[in-house]
């Protein structure tokens, strides 16, 4: 099942978030592979979650090609200023080893 965006994307209706596992974020990578592996396509991280280098992990050791992942993530409060918003998507895409994201919003 999925939802058609306006401009013709298409987003799996259900998604893995990752926020505050049990122990932290040190299972998030495990957790992230396995719903890769049983068929989840939507990941939504967040860079003030601490955890997109190893959803990142995830995503590349999962063989999943990109283009059937949706990813979404958030720009943190701290960089809410214009100016800023470039540098702090570029750094959740290199933490979480992307070309490109799909879905990047801002956190309140």
């Amino acid at each position: 099942m999925h939802f058609t965006l306006h401009n013709g994307q298409v987003i799996p209706a259900v998604g893995l978030g990752t926020f505050q596992g049990d122990e932290g974020n040190s299972q998030v990578k495990a957790t992230v592979l396995a719903a890769l592996k049983q068929g989840y396509r939507h990941i939504d991280t967040a860079a003030a979650y601490g955890n997109e280098r190893e959803v990142g992990s995830a995503i590349k050791e999962s063989g999943v090609p990109r283009e059937e992942l949706f990813i979404t993530t958030k720009l943190a409060q701290t960089w809410h200023k214009p100016s800023d918003v470039a540098e702090a998507l570029e750094r959740s895409l290199a933490d979480l080893q992307l070309d490109y994201g799909m879905g990047n919003y801002i956190a309140w």
